[in-house]
């Protein structure tokens, strides 16, 4: 027996509007719990990586790899990575037919469509601007950014789960879900499953490295932790997330996620090797 799916209103504040603005209409505008998700994990991330490089104790001798100044100036580069990275990764890794028959549509972000691995491209690309405009070592930055991505991927699940988006594939299990517009199956609820593994898991196995392994004193671990992680996290899950349609026929049963999925895993443990190889700084040791 299928659990009823929570009907939860998309908006948080119902549409109002619209506005006649200098002789234009703006609007009906309303607060999404999608955008709300971003809000959340950008400021709570913000917050967490902030209090991280202040945490001088977990850099060791080398410290951490920006002020929270730079930090602040940072968040916002990254903000814009996600937007722009996240619309442009959505179109082009699985409705590339926008780019040919509607192009201007990429702009319309209010239609939904965001690709985590488009993200992540986009983050990539504003960190390494970032680091180079400012002098900064972009994997040390990477080192402290990635401990903050699970409070979005949290939160963004979540979000995906009140708009009844990204539902998994038909099952029988007690606490299987019949979305409103996934057809009369019973489904996985795989945006939860997502929100706890690459959420809350990813997070803790993260303050692990750092906190408890000092991990943060090699370059590059933790960032690898992080991308091979998720990239584990998704692969597994993949099996029980719905194909996004006509992105189904891949060899082997692959599917777009994995195949995003396995050169990021890729990355992360190369990171992790290449981090582990080289010995920390030992700390200073006082004088008498």
């Amino acid at each position: 027996m299928a659990l009823p799916f929570p009907n939860i209103d998309v908006f948080i504040f119902p549409p109002i509007g619209p506005f006649e603005i200098g002789g234009m209409s703006i609007g009906p505008i309303g607060i999404r719990w999608y955008a709300m998700a971003y809000i959340a994990g950008i400021l709570l991330g913000w917050r967490y990586l902030t209090n991280l490089v202040r945490s001088t104790g977990l850099f060791g001798k080398q410290g951490p790899p920006a002020t929270a100044l730079q930090v602040d100036d940072l968040i916002l580069w990254i903000t814009l990575g996600i937007i722009i990275g996240g619309r442009l990764g959505s179109v082009i890794f699985y409705t590339p037919t926008i780019l040919i028959e509607e192009p201007l549509r990429v702009l319309r972000t209010w239609e939904g469509g965001m690709s985590f691995h488009g993200g992540v491209i986009g983050v990539l690309v504003a960190t390494w601007l970032f680091a180079r405009n400012n002098g900064l070592d972009l994997v040390r930055l990477g080192d402290v950014i990635t401990p903050a991505v699970p409070f979005g991927l949290f939160f963004g699940r979540i979000a995906n789960f009140i708009n009844s988006e990204l539902w998994g594939r038909p099952t029988d299990l007690p606490w299987a879900v019949v979305f409103p517009n996934g057809g009369p199956f019973s489904r996985h609820p795989s945006q939860l499953y997502e929100a706890a593994l690459e959420g809350i898991v990813l997070f803790l196995v993260l303050r692990w490295a750092t906190h408890r392994r000092h991990l943060l004193e090699r370059r590059g671990v933790v960032a690898g932790i992080f991308f091979a992680g998720y990239a584990l996290f998704r692969i597994l899950l993949e099996n029980v997330r719905q194909p996004d349609e006509g992105l189904d026929n891949f060899p082997l049963g692959l599917t777009m996620g994995m195949l995003l999925s396995i050169p990021m895993g890729l990355f992360g443990a190369w990171l992790i090797w290449q981090g582990m190889k080289t010995a920390p700084e030992p700390a200073e040791t006082p004088k008498a």
